[in-house]
């Protein structure tokens, strides 16, 4: 059974980081089927029974790297508050950063959304965790004196909306371009009321 990421000593976490860190490396370099929890453990310089200790699956490795890539857009949106004049394009200013992350790294997007996707549990309990960083991260974008219930379920439905776009993508229903545009959309009919 995997250590749950809060149970962690300080070295732990490190060893579980640098294990986050090589899959993602190996993702972007040559997608799913690259990362390989051998070439993951030699990458990350720890016992191949190091990364089962935290993370029991192939699925769960890429899914918690997935919450690591969502969690570091989350730092830059903090440092940098979405652009625009007017509520959806502040929310599509945060999606939009989200796929320009994606077209950058694209076999990695394809790697960890494949894992999202997957039939392992405690990749889909990171699919959970995701969602959740990417609420928050579109919440940033309204402004005060918004009603929470309203942001609260404008950013959860686009939320599905982007996820459902990127595992559209990943099944060659479109490209990056046709996620934007989607997102673009999306954001356009659920925030357009408010101003």
């Amino acid at each position: 059974m995997a250590i749950a990421a809060e149970a962690l000593t300080q070295s732990q976490a490190a060893r579980r980081q640098r294990v986050l860190l090589a899959a993602l490396e190996l993702g972007a370099q040559g997608g799913y089927d690259a990362v390989q929890m051998r070439d993951v453990a030699g990458l990350a310089e720890v016992a191949l029974g190091t990364i089962y200790r935290y993370f029991p699956s192939k699925d769960a490795l890429l899914a918690a790297a997935m919450v690591e890539w969502m969690e570091d857009l989350e730092r830059r949106v903090t440092a940098r508050a979405p652009e625009g004049d007017t509520i959806a394009e502040r929310v599509y200013d945060v999606l939009r950063r989200a796929v320009a992350t994606m077209e950058r790294q694209p076999k990695l997007a394809e790697a960890v959304v494949r894992a999202l996707t997957s039939e392992d549990r405690v990749a889909d309990g990171a699919a959970g965790a995701t969602s959740e960083v990417m609420q928050r991260v579109m919440l940033r974008a309204f402004p005060e004196g918004t009603d929470p219930h309203t942001e609260a379920n404008i950013a959860r439905v686009l939320g599905h909306v982007w996820f459902s776009c990127l595992v559209a993508w990943t099944s060659g229903v479109g490209d990056l371009v046709w996620v934007g545009e989607e997102l673009h959309t999306a954001c356009h009919l659920l925030c357009d009321h408010l101003g």
